[in-house]
This record gives C-alpha cells, sequence and structure tokens, in this order.
C-alpha cells in the first residue's frame, strides 16, 4: 500500500501553519520535494533557501533554519532523496543531508556538517554512527 498514493503538494503561506502543523517563513526560497512527510510543529526558516527532496522524512517538532540570526551565519540547507531526520532535531545553516541518510531523534547537525548518503548520523553534535543497511526503504 503506497500512502502517498494520492500525494499533493501542501499550501504553503509565509508563518501560517499547513493543513498539517508545519510552518515555513519564507516559503519563496524552499523547493520541496514529491511525497514528503514533514512531522507537526516543525518549523523551517528558508530565508538562505531550503531544499527538501522527493520521499523525505522529517519528524515532528524539528527546526531547519537557513540562516543564524545570533552569528549572522547563513546557508543552503539540502535535504536529499528518501533522507530520515528524526523527531525533535535541529538543522542549522549549510548543511547536506545525503540521499538515504538518517538523522536519529533529537540530534543537532550543526553549520557546514555534510552528511554522505546512507550515512547513520545522531547526537549534539550528530556525528556518524554507521551506514544504512539495504533493508532500508523509503515509502
Amino acid at each position: 500500500m503506497d500512502r502517498f498514493k494520492d500525494w499533493q503538494p501542501p499550501e504553503i503561506e509565509h508563518n501560517v501553519p499547513t493543513r498539517w502543523g508545519w510552518v515555513v517563513a519564507h516559503p519563496e526560497n524552499l523547493t520541496l520535494g514529491r511525497k514528503t512527510d514533514i512531522g507537526f510543529g516543525t518549523y523551517i526558516g528558508a530565508h538562505a533557501g531550503v531544499e527538501i527532496g522527493d520521499k523525505v522524512q522529517i519528524g515532528a517538532h524539528c527546526a531547519i533554519y537557513s540562516l543564524n540570526t545570533i552569528d549572522d551565519r547563513r546557508g543552503k540547507v539540502i535535504i536529499k532523496k528518501g533522507a530520515c531526520v528524526g523527531a525533535g532535531s535541529i538543522l542549522m545553516p549549510n548543511v547536506i543531508i545525503g540521499a538515504r541518510s538518517t538523522v536519529g531523534a533529537l540530534s543537532f547537525v550543526k553549520y557546514g556538517t555534510r552528511i554522505l548518503p546512507k550515512e547513520k548520523w545522531a547526537g549534539i553534535p550528530a556525528k556518524r554512527i554507521g551506514v544504512v543497511d539495504d533493508k532500508h526503504t523509503v515509502f
């Protein structure tokens, strides 16, 4: 069963919750892939650009920042096809999450981190903890 068989792109307005309860600042700088699953309470700050690939899963209550207003660091955040970001995780500016990679719940991915395809990362700050096995599937 394909739970996203009838998937439609969400209506996204600046700082207005989608019907699923996640929010985007500056949606004009967001590229959203097909069949994405973004959890309730997630904030996407697309000031400097955020690209989310097809079949990406982002857990509830995550924060994705392309701009850090404390030190004015900025940079596009890219989450590639089939990647998974666990609930409560924070992604800072200038981060790339490779295709089919996994970021564990409650992780902090610091500025400039590059996660290669099919890697598992977790922690504060997030570090590589392994690789995704071939049983990992995207919906």
